[in-house]
C-alpha cells in the first residue's frame, strides 16, 4: 500500500481501495506492518469500500471482463496505445 500511496499515486488526496472483506483488509493492517507514525499516515491516505459479502457483484464483473476478452482482447494488440483505445471504446 505504501507503493500505491508514494509511487503510482503520489499527488492524491485519497486513494479509494475496493477490497473484499479479507480480515487484512482494515486500516488496521498498517499498525501491524509500520511504524506508528507511517501507519498513520497511510491509513489517512486510504479510503475503503468492501465488496458485498453474499451478493453477485464478482458475476457481474467476470462477465465485463469476459465480454472484454471476446470483443476487444482476443486479438493482437500492436502496442499500449491501441490497448488503452479499444479498451476505452
Amino acid at each position: 500500500m505504501r507503493e500505491w500511496s508514494d509511487m503510482h499515486y503520489p499527488e492524491a488526496e485519497k486513494i479509494v481501495m475496493v477490497l473484499d472483506n479479507l480480515n487484512t483488509h482494515s486500516p488496521a493492517s498498517f499498525y501491524e506492518a509500520f511504524e506508528p507514525d507511517e501507519a498513520h499516515r497511510l491509513a489517512h491516505r486510504f479510503e475503503f469500500h468492501y465488496t458485498p459479502k453474499h451478493g453477485c457483484w464478482l458475476n457481474i464483473a467476470e462477465i465485463e471482463l469476459s465480454a472484454l476478452g471476446r470483443q476487444c482482447l482476443a486479438r493482437c494488440i500492436p502496442d499500449k496505445a491501441k490497448l488503452i483505445s479499444e479498451v476505452e471504446a
